[in-house]
């Protein structure tokens, strides 16, 4: 039996695709470029907003700029990254049964830590242990470094834990701190992705996961 369980946010937990988008393509405004479209931002996400801002900026834009271009897309995002995001159907409820049966809960993202922290705080109030995101200084997943310190506040092994992601991202910072990885499908990424990057488990629903996690 597990005694913890470590989330994922965007795409496993929340649905932020429509206000990253829509602060993406503010930012790219501000500059003068190309917007992109929103299955171009889902498959840019993953590695944290540097890396997305890296990927939405056209071509060969110079560092400086990308710096820029992240600094307005951060503002933007901070002050509306609730005006289209939402818990994925069945969310509360097993994060509600993981709780009731004892199991604690943590949230390791590459999301801004503040963002991390105001999304679990909102939509899921009393309901995770510790919520992790990055700073500019911190290392992002695969890096296993977070998660790490997510084992360590929550009082658990890696035997103990087990890791619910979206990504090939998710799979690989797993794996890299020793943890099975149950990967979900209705997220960024689709089965064979998942399947590729080798999750140990894969659920399309919610009620796959619980069955999942206590069989």
């Amino acid at each position: 039996m597990y005694k913890a369980v470590i989330f994922d946010l965007d795409g496993t937990l929340l649905n932020t695709l429509g206000d990253l988008h829509a602060a993406v393509n503010h930012a790219l405004r501000s500059f003068s470029f190309p917007e992109r479209s929103i299955d171009e931002v889902r498959n840019f996400i993953g590695n944290g907003v540097v890396k997305l801002m890296e990927r939405s900026t056209p071509e060969n834009t110079d560092k400086k700029t990308n710096s820029d271009c992240l600094d307005v897309f951060r503002a933007y995002y901070l002050m509306h990254m609730q005006d289209m995001t939402a818990p994925y159907e069945g969310v509360c409820e097993l994060i509600e049964t993981l709780r009731e049966k004892g199991i604690k809960t943590a949230v390791v993202s590459n999301k801004l830590h503040q963002a991390v922290y105001e999304l679990c705080l909102d939509f899921f109030p009393g309901l995770i242990d510790e919520a992790i995101g990055v700073s500019d200084e911190s290392e992002r997943k695969p890096s296993p470094v977070n998660v790490y310190k997510a084992l360590q506040e929550l009082g658990v092994s890696a035997e103990e834990c087990i890791y619910i992601g979206d990504s090939e991202i998710d799979v690989q910072t797993a794996h890299n701190a020793g943890i099975k990885c149950i990967g979900v499908t209705w997220g960024y990424r689709d089965r064979c992705e998942l399947e590729k990057a080798g999750a140990d488990l894969i659920a399309d629903t919610c009620d796959k996961v619980l069955s999942l996690f206590f069989n």
